[in-house]
């Protein structure tokens, strides 16, 4: 397990700003170098007041500029070593998934037929030998040689590649989708495990700080200063986190198997994850990220290919209906006979022909269903559009409730450990309030959960509108 070093840096924030008492210019106010803005200006914190006090943290301490930098840094070179780790894993994805490959064989295969409807038929030669020879008037006739090339109407050849070709680019687009497909299920995967592995971890240290619970209840309860209940309440509460813990194992398994099977690898390859979760944004806005959608997602753009796919078709229908041209040229042996000038000089003489398009139903019967199709096409691009519209709206709506309670839940986390500290406190002065402790641990544990699932969720928020945006 990849284990990255995290480094946590305070804040100021307008919150702590109103604790900050105005005091003579110079003055320290604490052992960090913070000192107050001028008496002259609102004790309510502005964004000049936070500017000024900022600019004068670092003036008094240029060090602190320094360990920043370094810390931002530090902080970019593990979220891209995290990052570097789920994009090998999408290479591996795309190289060994099955599914995947016979999406672009399919795409292959359909590519080998332009050149199958781009091309002329075969041409034509035969072969005659007269058994019994036809006499004429230069000789007896012995042999027939016959060539003949049949010709399309004139564009017919390039319709029809112009619509294999776009049907090619279907099935293209199929394989994208298929692709971002595949890469949103190992995202949504990864960040699953990176979930589970984390609630482990948590469950774990709370697993650890009831034992210690348990210890202090124990001491009391010898010192006659804690109830017997009180270690009961902890002996139940250990269990039930052990329970949780056994079922989150029991995820895990499931999960990596899941993960690597999306990779076509063995269930026993190592999986590496972030200690953290990186915290990145939707690069769009949701306007443009909407537009991005209608033009760019791969299962729209395929039925905009079949569009042209089926224009095409219309007008090779329509162009089955004209003519073919024949031409070609016939070369006669014949022997000598002894009678003239001309005895046994062959005859070779060319021909020109064309079929007739009698019989309309077939052709007009192949113009319908070709109109038809688009038909259909435009139908289904409308229905599919407005379903990616609604997944999209929903999606997105994901992602900003992820967001809203990454925040949420790190600062419900913050003022629970604050509120431990302080029960624990009194737990140990006077032994009251050993059930409000377990409580809030309790709640504590499930704030923490929440947070790692908001930060997993948000990532997979944000991997389903990629792939909804042809990403």
């Amino acid at each position: 397990m990849k284990t990255n070093n995290s480094i946590q840096m305070g804040t100021l924030s307008a919150s702590n700003m109103d604790t900050l008492k105005l005091a003579p210019s110079g003055q320290n106010l604490g052992s960090h170098g913070i000192y107050p803005v001028d008496s002259k200006l609102s004790k309510k914190p502005t964004a000049y007041n936070v500017k000024q006090m900022v600019k004068s943290i670092f003036q008094r301490n240029p060090k602190i500029v320094k360990t920043i930098a370094v810390s931002l840094l530090l902080l970019i070179s593990i979220t891209a070593t995290a990052q570097d780790d789920l994009n090998n894993y999408l290479k591996i994805a795309a190289e060994n998934n099955p599914g995947l490959k016979y999406q672009f064989n399919n795409y292959m295969a359909a590519l080998q037929r332009v050149d199958q409807v781009a091309s002329l038929p075969d041409p034509q030669i035969a072969f005659g030998y007269f058994i019994l020879p036809v006499e004429t008037r230069n000789g007896p006739q012995t042999f027939k040689l016959s060539y003949s090339q049949m010709f399309p109407w004139f564009g017919t050849l390039n319709n029809q590649e112009s619509m294999t070709t776009h049907r090619a680019k279907s099935n293209y687009e199929v394989f994208e989708d298929a692709k971002s497909q595949l890469f949103l299920d190992v995202k949504s995967a990864y960040y699953q495990l990176y979930y589970i592995e984390k609630s482990q971890r948590i469950t774990k240290k709370n697993i650890q700080i009831l034992e210690t619970f348990k210890s202090l209840a124990l001491i009391k309860i010898e010192a006659g200063k804690a109830s017997a209940v009180d270690e009961l309440r902890v002996e139940m509460q250990l269990a039930d986190l052990e329970n949780k813990l056994l079922y989150l194992r029991d995820q895990w398994v499931v999960n990596t198997v899941k993960f690597n099977r999306l990779l076509n690898v063995k269930n026993n390859a190592v999986i590496n994850l972030p200690d953290s979760l990186w915290a990145n944004d939707f690069s769009l806005e949701f306007q443009a990220a909407m537009d991005s959608l209608k033009t760019n997602n791969h299962q729209l753009r395929n039925f905009d290919y079949k569009m042209e796919s089926y224009l095409n078709q219309e007008t090779v229908a329509k162009k089955k209906g004209t003519p073919n041209i024949l031409l070609g040229a016939d070369y006669i042996g014949i022997g000598d006979n002894g009678l003239g000038v001309n005895s046994g000089k062959d005859a070779l003489f060319v021909k020109v022909g064309i079929t007739i398009p009698m019989y309309r139903k077939k052709y007009n019967g192949a113009i319908q269903e070709a109109a038809l199709m688009q038909q259909v096409t435009e139908d289904q691009k409308a229905d599919k559009t407005n379903a990616l519209e609604t997944l999209f709206e929903k999606t997105w709506s994901d992602y900003l409730d992820a967001k809203r309670r990454v925040d949420l839940f790190a600062k419900q986390s913050s003022l629970a450990q604050k509120a431990i500290r302080i029960l624990q406190s009194e737990y140990q002065s006077n032994g009251s309030n050993f059930e409000e402790v377990l409580r809030m641990e309790k709640d504590l544990l499930k704030y923490e959960l929440e947070t790692q699932k908001a930060l997993a969720d948000k990532q997979a928020a944000i991997a389903f509108l990629e792939y909804l945006i042809g990403r």
